[in-house]
């Protein structure tokens, strides 16, 4: 059994095991507030687990054995966003370059996560607001402890909540109307709520979140990975085309995964009634 720890430098944690990426936030003592040096690190670190879109080939490095991804944060919280000191200070005395160039940073990383063709699962342990509940936002599944909350706080300190893609994500998870709610009041909601609202996928209690995070992405990593990889793309992309389009989209998309080794492999074991022993390919 593969288990590698990769420590990246500054406030991130990075554990792979069986296939699976648990990458934790580990600033406790400011409830995981992001800097400038975590925005990067997170970035870079989804983009890595690009490298090898579709599974792990043999000597590959750990990042390549990559097919499915936990974020959560250390202690309490999940990210309670971007930390006032180290970003919010400095960007009162930034000039409009240095502004637009750290804007353009937490667009890479959220475009980062939507790019990549492997299921990102929050496991949500605590507090998750501005930029922590836009990183809930971009992941696939939102699995939260009964301690979660959520809030998009950008209005209470002046900004719009046009931020990290979240008016462009938070419509299309809980409806325009909801989102006006949330983005506008900038209340903190708790996880029943979020639940209700359609936010988060599940509520478990909060000793249970890792376990049960990592016993859906188990479900995953034993799946047929191109076939999520491609799931997750169209996903993305149909978002933006009329049905026509989609349908066209979808088709090849279909088109391609038939001559995969996967498909090969599942009908075989369909035939042969068995569990089919996917590849990633």
């Amino acid at each position: 059994m593969q288990d590698d720890t990769i420590v990246v430098p500054r406030s991130l944690r990075v554990e792979i095991s069986e296939g699976i990426a648990t990458l934790t936030l580990e600033r406790p003592e400011s409830l995981n507030a992001l800097t400038m040096e975590t925005f990067r690190d997170l970035r870079d670190t989804f983009r890595s687990f690009q490298d090898d879109p579709f599974g792990a080939p043999s000597g590959g490095s750990p990042a390549d054995a990559v097919r499915a991804v936990i974020l959560t944060g250390a202690g309490s919280g999940f990210c309670s966003g971007a930390d006032i000191d180290d970003l919010l200070g400095k960007v009162t005395r930034m000039g409009n370059a240095d502004t637009l160039a750290f804007i353009h940073l937490g667009s890479e990383m959220i475009l980062a996560m939507r790019r990549l063709r492997k299921p990102i699962i929050a496991a949500v342990n605590g507090v998750a607001v501005g930029a922590g509940a836009a990183l809930a936002l971009a992941s696939d599944i939102r699995i939260a402890s009964d301690l979660a909350r959520f809030g998009f706080i950008f209005a209470r300190i002046g900004l719009s909540a046009a931020e990290m893609g979240v008016t462009w994500m938070l419509p299309r998870i809980v409806g325009m109307g909801r989102a006006s709610e949330l983005l506008l009041g900038g209340e903190i909601i708790d996880a029943p709520t979020a639940e209700r609202y359609g936010l988060v996928n599940r509520i478990v209690p909060a000793d249970q979140l890792l376990a049960t995070a990592r016993e859906f992405a188990r479900k995953l990593v034993t799946g047929p990975t191109f076939a999520h990889g491609m799931t997750k793309e169209m996903l993305e992309r149909e978002s933006q085309m009329d049905l026509e389009s989609a349908l066209a989209a979808e088709s090849q998309a279909q088109q391609i995964c038939s001559q995969s080794i996967d498909f090969r492999e599942a009908y075989r074991a369909l035939v042969r009634r068995r569990r089919p022993r996917f590849q990633g390919r």
